[in-house]
């Protein structure tokens, strides 16, 4: 069979004329690392998502290794967490020097399951790290109850949620409010909205708010901007140890329009997602995401699972060879060499496993047209029917 003349990519960050407009703002002005333009993002930030503050970094990773140290996680702490994820979940827990507990995920939504995390409590646990998953709210109702009846502060890694809602006493509300203590979003160029990399911190305490903009800057007492904008000399100081997580003018300028966008991105995905089910409802073995009644997903990404007994490799080399880009189910880091030999899986994770094994991510973008779903659609339905086979 000849190449296919286009693969379809798996994602495409939904970028033009607006963004690379906005990036001369900084470049005229002369004033492109951390400064007015991530201040207007972060207030244009909170207001999208119903925040009290905002604070940008220079990427998720970062933001979750902040939330962390905010709520008190130190070394030998323990904090449960999902292994089902990006690796950066887990990692940010490890650079406290604290160990990540992996609790099993409910196999309906790749989400935390609720019901398995009492059981991981131990007198060393000093938070829970619930993630949403690919855009998908978790289970925050029975989440936080839980939380609160042992006193540990909830951390939320919406890396890929922003546009996300969740119905949480009777109303709708947008991922990062949050009601949890912190939630930490990423900008990566996979995301639904991309600053190239990048990341953000929400919450409502005014007390972490402030430990993030010190932190990010090296601990540095004074910022530049304020410094700059001095009409007396100013000689910062160095209280604490700090980082280097800034997100600099030129990033921000882009985040502000894809912020402005994310609305239209959000609708045009969550159309292409209900196509998708149609497409999909007719081929054998094949389940589809659900969505639960308390959650809107932004969609960042649409994961099917393959037939039981799918060689998932072989359908995802036999789709790209018909011209579909996909990739396998959310990694599992304790499958990781990062991860051998350490403790801290509560219980065996046989449904995060089965995820990772069974998962398919099909493209999704904002760009993706109706034939490119067609072709999608047709290269999964062959490919599951050939996958038993020899090629």
């Amino acid at each position: 069979m000849p190449p296919p003349d286009r693969v379809i990519p798996i994602a495409k960050p939904w970028l033009g004329e607006r963004e690379a407009d906005a990036v001369r703002r900084p470049l005229a002005s002369g004033w492109v690392s951390q400064g007015p333009e991530v201040a207007a993002f972060e207030r244009e930030f909170a207001s999208y998502v119903g925040a009290s503050h905002a604070a940008a970094v220079s990427s998720c990773t970062a933001a979750l290794h902040l939330a962390l140290l905010a709520v008190g996680v130190k070394r030998d702490d323990e904090v449960i967490t999902v292994s089902h994820s990006f690796i950066a979940t887990a990692n940010a827990i490890r650079h406290c020097g604290a160990r990540p507990v992996f609790v099993d995920i409910d196999p309906a939504t790749f989400n935390i399951d609720p019901a398995r995390i009492e059981e991981a409590i131990t007198p060393r646990t000093s938070a829970i790290l619930c993630v949403h998953q690919m855009g998908m709210p978790c289970d925050l109702a029975s989440i936080l109850p839980i939380a609160r009846s042992r006193s540990l502060p909830v951390v939320e890694d919406a890396a890929c949620a922003a546009g996300s809602e969740i119905r949480l006493e009777g109303r709708w509300e947008r991922i990062g409010r949050p009601r949890g203590d912190i939630a930490c979003f990423s900008f990566h160029a996979r995301k639904v909205l991309t600053t190239g990399d990048g990341g953000m911190l929400t919450t409502r305490d005014k007390k972490h708010d402030d430990l993030f903009r010190l932190w990010r800057q090296h601990g540095m007492s004074v910022s530049d901007t304020a410094r700059h904008a001095a009409s007396e000399v100013i000689f910062e100081e160095y209280p604490e140890l700090g980082y280097n997580y800034r997100m600099t003018d030129i990033q921000a300028a882009v985040g502000r329009v894809q912020l402005a966008r994310l609305e239209e991105m959000v609708a045009t995905r969550r159309r292409l997602a209900a196509r998708y089910r149609e497409l999909l409802a007719g081929v054998p073995g094949i389940v589809l995401p659900v969505e639960p009644a308390y959650a809107r997903s932004n969609w960042q990404s649409y994961c099917v699972r393959l037939p039981v007994g799918t060689d998932q490799r072989k359908v995802m080399q036999r789709m790209l060879d018909m011209g579909v880009a996909t990739r396998r189910g959310i990694m599992c880091s304790h499958l990781e060499g990062a991860y051998a030999g350490r403790p801290g899986a509560a219980g065996y994770l046989a449904e995060s496993e089965r995820a990772r094994d069974q998962g398919l991510l099909l493209p999704l973008y904002h760009d993706l047209t109706e034939a490119d779903q067609d072709r999608v659609a047709s290269a999964l339905s062959e490919a599951c029917r050939d996958s038993g086979s020899p090629r």
